[in-house]
């Protein structure tokens, strides 16, 4: 079964993308703070991160970034799930290290087919 690590604060949010993803048949775990996601993302080896970049604590740019520095975090796609959508925000994304870029908020009818892009 295909393991998803959603990092979200906003409990409404997470509650929503679990909802879904649990819906189509996927295994997933949460973290509410960067530092939680950043621990469960190198110790639960899931195949797909979701990443708030608006966390407590460590932001998402900050979690993408420390994920990335660890072995078991070099290969996982990270998709920053965020409100920012300024310009320059899906760059900054990019640089910190994140495999993708969906806007909130989320739409249920097409975020599934945003993930699967990148399991494949």
């Amino acid at each position: 079964m295909t393991k998803v690590l959603v990092i979200e604060d906003n409990e409404a949010n997470r509650y929503l993308i679990s909802f879904i993803l649990k819906g189509a048949g996927y295994d997933v775990i949460a973290a509410i703070t960067g530092e939680e996601g950043v621990g469960m993302a190198i110790h639960d080896n899931p195949d797909l991160v979701l990443m708030d970049i608006q966390l407590p604590g460590i932001d998402g740019y900050e979690a993408t970034q420390r994920i990335r520095a660890s072995p078991a975090g070099e290969k996982i796609p990270i998709i920053a799930l965020t409100s920012f959508a300024m310009a320059g925000d899906r760059g900054r994304a990019l640089a910190a290290g994140c495999t993708g870029y969906v806007e909130k908020p989320v739409n249920p009818d097409t975020i599934l087919d945003e993930i699967q892009k990148f399991l494949k």
